[in-house]
């Protein structure tokens, strides 16, 4: 590494002259800086591929960034800026998907909408994304509350089960949810348990495990959610619902903290409510999760941080557990926070 002389006194030189050397300085701390985040960072997770890691702040900025340009750490690393977002309007959401498919925008009002994946615009994994607002015909008071992706390939599909903050249930065909979808058509009754809060895609014959901020949790057959839905859980004041996935009896459920760890709960360790609308259990124990998600051991997990960092690393990193644990380092935090989790298949 070479090593400058100490910076000389430029008091006496004209102010243009001094700009033009304070702007030198500026380009050459930039290119440094870029060297070496190239120079430390890991090679290559797979070959090009047409999913794309989306991510939406609070207030509607989304763009999106193919998902080999996102490489693989090891479980505890820093990860990298996945976006760049105002202060005042921290990343919210993140999702992955086909290039060809499409998204389904739920507000705060139970309204949905449809969107294509080409939509959102395409940048560097540290880009400014643009507002979804500009293609959607939301009401003056109303705001995003859930951005949900169309399946992957190899992932269910055929229900979109919504949950909201006070634990209301309620599952959707999938039809419904296609092309034909009518711009704000409504979808969920937000006054029977409030704005929605968390939602993931089931094959019609999955258990639903739904999660509360506090880490309190429920399992249940989604078979047993009526046409217009019903109570998932009993929520206590003060806590609201965080998270809701969908798997079989043998599958497990990727947890996550705003600290930063993460465990993986095996359903074989978590038994099935007879019923929904019971209260909850303990999941796991922290002061505040951000989401669950189904994963298995071949897949790969992705969490957002509020300063807009995302990691990605293996889901074989996480030690399955069938009882109640803390978790897990899964990212490095320096006066950040974690915001959001997404699961994908894995890709070698």
């Amino acid at each position: 590494m070479h090593h400058l002389p100490p910076r000389p006194d430029l008091d006496a030189l004209p102010a243009d002259v001094v700009a033009y050397i304070e702007a030198l300085e500026a380009l050459t701390r930039t290119a440094t800086r870029e060297e070496e985040e190239r120079a430390a960072a890991p090679e290559p997770s797979e070959p090009p591929t047409t999913v794309n890691v989306i991510t939406v702040s609070a207030g509607g900025l989304a763009k999106r960034t193919p998902r080999h340009f996102y490489s693989r750490q090891r479980r505890g690393g820093m990860g990298v800026f996945g976006m760049d977002a105002p202060e005042n309007d921290p990343p919210a959401f993140l999702l992955l998907a086909e290039q060809d498919a499409g998204l389904t925008v739920i507000t705060d009002q139970g309204r949905a909408f449809r969107l294509a994946v080409t939509d959102v615009i395409e940048t560097p994994v540290h880009g400014r994304g643009k507002s979804l607002w500009e293609r959607l015909t939301p009401r003056p008071d109303e705001r995003i509350a859930l951005v949900v992706a169309d399946p992957l390939p190899g992932q269910p599909g055929a229900y979109l089960a919504v949950a909201t903050r006070r634990g209301q249930v309620r599952r959707i065909g999938s039809q419904y949810l296609g092309k034909s979808l009518q711009p704000g058509t409504v979808v969920l009754n937000v006054a029977e348990g409030g704005p929605p809060a968390a939602a993931c895609w089931t094959s019609g014959g999955d258990d639903l495990f739904l999660m509360t901020a506090t880490g309190q949790a429920i399992r249940f057959a989604e078979r047993l959610v009526p046409v217009r839905g019903c109570l998932g859980m009993r929520v206590d004041p003060g806590d609201v619902v965080v998270g809701l996935a969908a798997t079989d009896v043998d599958g497990g459920v990727f947890l996550a903290s705003d600290d930063g760890k993460g465990t993986i709960r095996l359903f074989s360790g978590f038994a099935a409510n007879k019923a929904p609308g019971a209260g909850g259990k303990v999941a796991m124990k922290a002061d505040r999760l951000i989401g669950a998600a189904a994963v298995r051991a071949q897949d790969d997990l992705f969490i957002i941080s509020r300063l807009g960092k995302i990691i990605r690393f293996a889901a074989a990193e996480v030690p399955p557990k069938e009882g109640v644990v803390q978790g897990v380092n899964c990212m490095a935090l320096r006066a950040d926070e974690c915001v959001a989790l997404a699961v994908s298949p894995g890709a070698g």
